[in-house]
C-alpha cells in the first residue's frame, strides 16, 4: 500500500510539473544579423604588423584580463574591439615613439569575448562554450557538442537570447537531431544560451 501511494505521488508530481511547464514561442529560423563584426576576446591570437618596423611587429595572445602587451605599448585593452579599431589605437600609442606608424592587426585564433560565445547547458553530449561564427545554426552547435544524450527532452529545449533581453524560444532538437527534420534548424545569434532539459520519462 505504501509503495502504491509513493508511486502515485511521483506520478502526480510529474503530471503537475508537466502541467506547469512554460511554453515559449518557436525560435525564428533566421537571426537577421547581417552587420555582424567579429570582436576580439580573451584567448584570441593576434598578429600585429607595424609597417616598415619589423622589430615592433609581433604575435600575441589576448590575456584572460582582455589586454595585450606589445613592443613600446604595455597593457592595452583589446577585448570587445574589432581588428581595425585596435589597429588605430595602436597607431595612436606608437605615434609617441615613431613617426606616422601604420599598423595592421590580423586575428589568427578565434575565441571571441565571453558575451558573444554560444553556451550549451544540460543534456548535451559535451556541454560547453563555443565561439560564435556568422550564419551559425543550431545544427552546427549540435555537431560541435556531439548531439543530445539519451536522457534529453530535446523538443523542450530552450534558446535564451541575451541580445534580445534574455527572451526565450523553444527549439525542437529531438526532431532535428534524431529525426533529421531540417525545419527545426534555426540560426544562432552571438551570446545565445541553449538549455537542454532532462526527460522525466
Amino acid at each position: 500500500m505504501k509503495r502504491f501511494l509513493t508511486e502515485g505521488l511521483l506520478v502526480c508530481a510529474a503530471i503537475g510539473l508537466a502541467g506547469c511547464a512554460t511554453t515559449y514561442p518557436p525560435a525564428p529560423v533566421s537571426a537577421d544579423s547581417p552587420d555582424y563584426n567579429y570582436l576580439i576576446g580573451p584567448g584570441d591570437s593576434l598578429n600585429i604588423v607595424v609597417w616598415r618596423n619589423p622589430e615592433l611587429s609581433t604575435s600575441v595572445t589576448v590575456r584572460p584580463d582582455g589586454k595585450v602587451t606589445t613592443s613600446l605599448v604595455e597593457d592595452i585593452p583589446v577585448t570587445g574591439r574589432d581588428s581595425t579599431t585596435l589597429a588605430r589605437e595602436l597607431e595612436q600609442a606608437l605615434g609617441k615613439y615613431i613617426r606616422d606608424p601604420v599598423v595592421t592587426v590580423i586575428v589568427s585564433g578565434f575565441v571571441g569575448p565571453y558575451s558573444q560565445q554560444i553556451r550549451v547547458l544540460g543534456e548535451a553530449a559535451r556541454p560547453q562554450s563555443l565561439s560564435y561564427r556568422q550564419k551559425m545554426s543550431v545544427l552546427d552547435v549540435m555537431i560541435a557538442v556531439g548531439g543530445i544524450t539519451d536522457f534529453a527532452d530535446g523538443n523542450r529545449a530552450t534558446l535564451l537570447r541575451t541580445s534580445e533581453g534574455n527572451k526565450q524560444y523553444t527549439v525542437r532538437l529531438k526532431d532535428l537531431v534524431k529525426r533529421g527534420d531540417v525545419s527545426a534548424n534555426v540560426e544562432m545569434k552571438p551570446g545565445d544560451v541553449l538549455i537542454i532539459p532532462q526527460s522525466w520519462f
